[in-house]
């Protein structure tokens, strides 16, 4: 019998969510004692800043440009390699994924992915290596398990979510609810146990309570939350008052500062805050940041304070169930999610190809089992999600595979483990109505270094980019990419970038949906 491995992840989570990463609001004891005993790492940065490329790349062990899923809806191929079946397969493990999954295309009216059918066929898998899989998305519409168990259980709580598509369009919806009619809000009159939250941390609590006491086992428990919409149930919004929120340090007091600030930046910034230009699909199009209110804002990250204050909570739970079964001793806890949420940063909201902290900085623990005698520790060293599949090869104890491109999570901040880990890298490709955009990021040194390559906005010549010394400008405002004293020092980075990026798969894969 060996380590178990127990993988959390929530969804559009900022950093600086978490108490443990200074976070002075939400209360998530539960994460931050894993911190306390395990490894917390300050610069774990995502492979990409949206949802299906992160999430192919954490089940994958590769990057965004080797494993093909470049932007959401793309699906992720069929054979494409899978740490959970690698686990099965080398080591015997029992494997599950709870909650959002989003390997494959959300937008699937004809159910031509397996994810999307699976509920309505009344199964659960296997799929992708995990032998059982019960799957949430954001909300309590649709054709995945969660929907549909609480439309044939409680089909009253259906109305309570925000109506996140408008039909027929199947765009998003930029409607406004709430006490301040905030854009993608609602107050959500569902009872707190029948939640996504706490349907995820129950399913994956029964299935772990059917295997047997000497099992293996790999679970993947993947909150939807605190991802747009924000709804969550009404009876604890009185968690957090939003009269009482500050204001992030990040966004601007006026709208001539928050154009002051873009105007440093690549035009589609301050084109996308004043309601000119969008880029992407993930936001709703109909939306303009510059017309959210600092009350708007005050409910929505108040909202937020409360879905990560629930997925905590849910977390003590499911480490509840473990530690009963026995395992307390024996099992390894990463906790993280796949890209975080601007949540006011320079007056915008939702994500996009803004390569800065609050997207593509990550909260990442690593709790391993007190079987494997690891101290404490803090590590600032750079990381990534492509580095979590070969840590869990490491967890349970087999040789890491040939597909995977990284190596295993550091355990201590020592020099030698500084020496094998200097840079992070991060990458945006994204279509939408005729508008691309193709970023490519490193982060070494504490400095981030954005290239914009040839795209139907920008010429890829080596005009426009970003560059930020994280160290002296933590909020990232200051653009030093035409900065004379900094030019030698962009030109290492960008090469180092290119240096370090794998072939880009051919062919390329083809988008078939927008999300």
């Amino acid at each position: 019998m060996g380590r178990k491995i127990l993988f959390i992840t929530t969804d559009q989570q900022r950093y600086d969510a978490l108490g443990c990463n200074g976070g002075r609001v939400a209360r998530t004891p539960v994460v931050d004692r894993w911190a306390a005993e395990g490894i917390r790492y300050t610069r774990a940065h995502a492979q990409s800043v949206v949802c299906m490329p992160a999430r192919a790349t954490m089940v994958t062990g590769q990057y965004v440009r080797t494993h093909g899923v470049w932007m959401n809806g793309v699906p992720l191929p069929d054979d494409a390699p899978s740490v959970a079946r690698y686990l099965q397969e080398a080591a015997g493990y029992r494997t599950a994924l709870f909650g959002k999954a989003h390997f494959e295309p959300f937008l699937d009216i004809e159910r031509r992915f397996y994810e999307n059918r699976m509920a309505g066929l009344g199964e659960t898998g296997p799929h992708r290596g995990f032998e059982h899989m019960e799957l949430a998305a954001h909300t309590g519409r649709g054709f995945l398990h969660y929907p549909l168990w609480l439309a044939k259980t409680h089909p009253d709580a259906v109305a309570g979510f925000y109506p996140l598509l408008k039909l027929p369009s199947f765009e998003q919806n930029a409607a406004g609810g709430g006490d301040t009619g905030a854009v993608q809000v609602q107050h959500n009159a569902i009872t707190r146990d029948l939640y996504h939250t706490d349907w995820v941390a129950e399913r994956a609590i029964a299935w772990l309570r059917s295997l047997p006491a000497d099992a293996d086992w790999f679970c993947w428990v993947s909150f939807p939350d605190p991802h747009h919409p924000w709804d969550p149930p009404q009876s604890e919004i009185h968690r957090h008052r939003w009269q009482d929120e500050k204001l992030p340090a990040n966004w601007p007091a006026t709208r001539a500062d928050a154009v002051a600030l873009l105007k440093d930046k690549p035009r589609h910034w301050l084109d996308w805050y004043e309601g000119r230009l969008v880029s992407n699909f993930e936001a709703p199009p109909d939306f303009v940041p510059s017309t959210v209110t600092a009350d708007q804002l005050r409910e929505i990250n108040a909202l937020t304070h409360v879905e990560n204050e629930l997925i905590d909570e849910a977390c003590g739970r499911v480490w509840d169930a473990v530690a009963q079964r026995g395992w307390g001793d024996d099992t390894d806890v990463i906790f993280t999610t796949d890209h975080g949420e601007l949540q006011g940063d320079y007056g915008l909201l939702f994500k996009g190809p803004y390569h800065v902290d609050s997207l593509m900085r990550l909260p990442f623990i690593w709790k391993p089992a007190r079987s494997a005698n690891v101290a404490p520790a803090t590590v600032d060293h750079p990381v990534g999600q492509i580095d979590l599949a070969p840590t869990f090869c490491a967890i349970a104890g087999v040789e890491r595979p040939d597909w995977m491109q990284s190596r295993a999570l550091p355990v201590s901040g020592s020099e030698a483990d500084a020496q094998r880990r200097e840079c992070v890298i991060t990458e945006w490709d994204s279509a939408f109505k005729g508008i691309t955009m193709h970023l490519r990021t490193i982060y070494r040194d504490g400095l981030v270094c954005t290239v914009y390559e040839k795209s139907t906005l920008y010429d890829g010549d080596g005009s426009v980019g970003e560059l930020y010394d994280c160290r002296n400008d933590p909020l990232q405002r200051r653009n030093l990419w035409h900065d004379a004293a900094w030019q030698s020092r962009k030109a290492d980075l960008i090469a180092d970038l290119y240096a370090r990026l794998p072939p880009e798969r051919s062919p390329k894969l083809q988008a078939v949906a927008s999300v």
